[in-house]
């Protein structure tokens, strides 16, 4: 099986032929030790990185392609800071590789660059070829204007301050949005609009959202993820319905969660493991459909198959797919349905990967749990957690 194609799904471990049944249920170390000041993470198919309040920024798990940023290709089940730099701003984990802005505004990406993700002009031959991958945070260009970013499978997509769109990186799907199937090895700016105030990058398909609240997909649709009410792919970004009160939005493999003004909950796309919420499985939408009637979700994050999502009461709660404890009920049963995860309120955000999920709350204390065999979950060991594990700083 190809690297590219184990991206967002089951089991990885079972690809490699790993044994990892062990799975922790209770164990939660004592926070004696731990820095309480994390402000932003994000979760890649088996690696973790994430920002502290003084602009350092850390990273764990799966570095086989560089894509943690510290030099090497070792992994590291424990968190290591990358560089001395503190002026990190906002940071997105790729499947292998990273893209990350600093406060004043540059760019910067390393991992792997089969694909051109990095956007350095370089790479685009395809997973065999190495040659090209980035061990380091290098910048990509002299622009100090990058606003967002978000990172694909293979595939890269920003906004600049000045709301306009751009991407970079593996185009099979059009999921770059340019109108074409070819890969970009450096940011090309995608339409002429400059009103682009969110987007969000999945396994091959993307999602963005406009200054005026109108949501718009594109890239790959084989299970109505873009949300058009087809299946066909759309190379150009294509307008989903005419609501203009979108807020925010996650692309998964292949479904997409999006929440509206008012605090309403969307999901669609594919459920074959119940990712959509809406209480079955196998059973997808190819437009947008409403989960439940609570109207105070604050914010939302779309894994591989399964969903995480917060309320405004600071509860967290999780659905779909639940292999080694991902959704972090304690359990490994699938859910198909918002399950809340503990009893606590003050979680402040989180982030849904290929098996683990990572959130911080607002204290500041950064929690994982799910799949570890690479060390994503930050606790020292390879052993996969059913419940939030308290992560320590070094």
């Amino acid at each position: 099986m190809e690297k590219g194609k184990f991206w967002k799904m089951p089991a990885v471990a079972a690809i490699f032929g790993l044994s990892l049944t062990l799975v922790l249920t209770g164990f939660l170390p004592t926070q004696a030790g731990t820095t309480e000041d994390w402000i932003s993470v994000s979760t890649g198919a088996m690696h973790t990185i994430a920002i502290r309040a003084d602009g350092s920024l850390w990273a764990w798990g799966n570095n086989e392609d560089g894509q943690l940023g510290d030099g090497s290709t070792s992994d590291r089940l424990s968190l290591i800071q990358i560089g001395t730099a503190r002026n990190w701003a906002s940071v997105s984990a790729g499947a292998f590789h990273t893209v990350a802005i600093r406060r004043d505004g540059s760019l910067w990406t390393w991992g792997s660059n089969g694909w051109g993700q990095l956007g350095d002009g370089s790479g685009g031959y395809g997973w065999d070829d190495s040659s090209n991958d980035r061990h380091q945070p290098v910048q990509i260009g002299m622009a100090r204007d990058w606003l967002a970013v978000s990172t694909g499978a293979f595939y890269t997509v920003a906004i600049k301050r000045d709301g306009s769109l751009w991407a970079w990186g593996g185009n099979e799907y059009g999921q770059l949005g340019d109108g074409t199937t070819e890969n970009r090895l450096m940011p090309v700016r995608i339409g002429g609009y400059t009103n682009w105030s969110a987007v969000a990058a999945g396994d091959g398909h993307t999602v963005a959202i406009r200054a005026d609240g109108s949501l718009w997909a594109w890239g790959r649709n084989s299970a109505g993820q873009l949300g058009d009410g087809t299946t066909s792919d759309r190379l150009a970004p294509v307008r989903i319905g005419t609501a203009t009160d979108w807020v925010s939005v996650s692309a998964g493999k292949a479904h997409t969660v999006a929440i509206r003004e008012g605090g309403s909950l969307w999901a669609w796309g594919s459920n074959e493991q119940g990712q959509l919420g809406n209480g079955s499985s196998g059973y997808g939408h190819y437009t947008p459909a409403r989960i439940g009637t609570v109207t105070n979700w604050a914010s939302v994050s779309a894994g591989a198959f399964h969903s995480v999502a917060i309320r405004t009461d600071g509860s967290l709660w999780a659905w779909g797919a639940n292999w080694d404890g991902r959704i972090g009920d304690g359990t490994v049963n699938q859910r198909g349905t918002p399950v809340r995860i503990g009893n606590a309120t003050n979680w402040f955000s989180a982030s849904a990967g290929d098996g683990h999920t990572v959130s911080i709350k607002r204290d500041g204390s950064l929690w994982a749990w799910g799949h570890n065999g690479w060390g994503q979950l930050g606790n020292g060991i390879r052993v996969s957690s059913q419940a939030p594990v308290l992560v320590l700083t070094p």
